[in-house]
């Protein structure tokens, strides 16, 4: 069993930068990919980025070159840093596990998602 608890949201402006971090239980977490997803209201929730076990990263277009994603497994936390926040960013970010084949693309995990954290506001004033 992981717990996945995230935290680091909040209300920012445009421009701004914020940064998520989520703390997982469990003595496997350097075996799981790592995921944020976010979910804005009435629409869909969909992946911004992941790492891999390897640290393989992936982002959504819309995050590319504004997010990163990082995780450091001696402290069983994996961390999103936004830059260039828009108000587009608006929205519930949730942290995720899943134990993926190798060779499964980071960006298939929502289908796998073993471990769900319970979500944290972020919210983007423009």
């Amino acid at each position: 069993q992981v717990q996945l608890v995230e935290s680091g949201g909040g209300l920012v402006q445009a421009g701004d930068s914020l940064r998520l971090s989520c703390a997982a239980s469990g003595r496997t977490f350097s075996s799981y990919a790592m995921g944020w997803f976010r979910q804005a209201p009435g629409k869909e929730r969909e992946i911004v980025a992941g790492i891999s076990w390897a640290e393989t990263t992936y982002f959504t277009d819309s995050a590319k070159g504004r997010f990163t994603i990082s995780r450091n497994n001696a402290k069983n936390t994996v961390y999103l840093q936004m830059n260039s926040l828009k108000p587009e960013d608006t929205a519930v970010y949730y942290c995720a596990a899943a134990f993926l084949r190798p060779g499964t693309p980071i960006q298939t995990m929502g289908r796998q998602v073993d471990y769900w954290g319970q979500g944290t506001q972020v919210t983007v004033s423009s």
